[in-house]
């Protein structure tokens, strides 16, 4: 098992720490719908990434009338 010989100094062991540290998020503009979104990932309000629809976003019609329809079927 290996062992140091020596004690690691205080400086050399916050050097090391010092990358450790939480990093913002790098924001672009989406070129589709122009809302912030996350580099290199799908637009969450618009669901295209590269210029193709990646994630199918649904609108707030949209789920209220699955959810009666589901509701419907529960009742039924």
């Amino acid at each position: 098992m290996a062992v140091p010989k020596q004690k690691t100094p205080r400086s050399r062991q916050g050097s090391r720490l010092a990358q450790k540290k939480l990093r913002s998020k790098t924001l672009s503009e989406c070129p589709k719908c122009k809302q912030p979104r996350i580099s290199h990932m799908a637009c969450l309000e618009c669901g295209f990434y590269d210029g193709k629809e990646v994630i199918k976003i649904e609108t707030l019609q949209e789920r209220k009338k699955r959810q009666e329809k589901r509701d419907s079927k529960v009742n039924k």
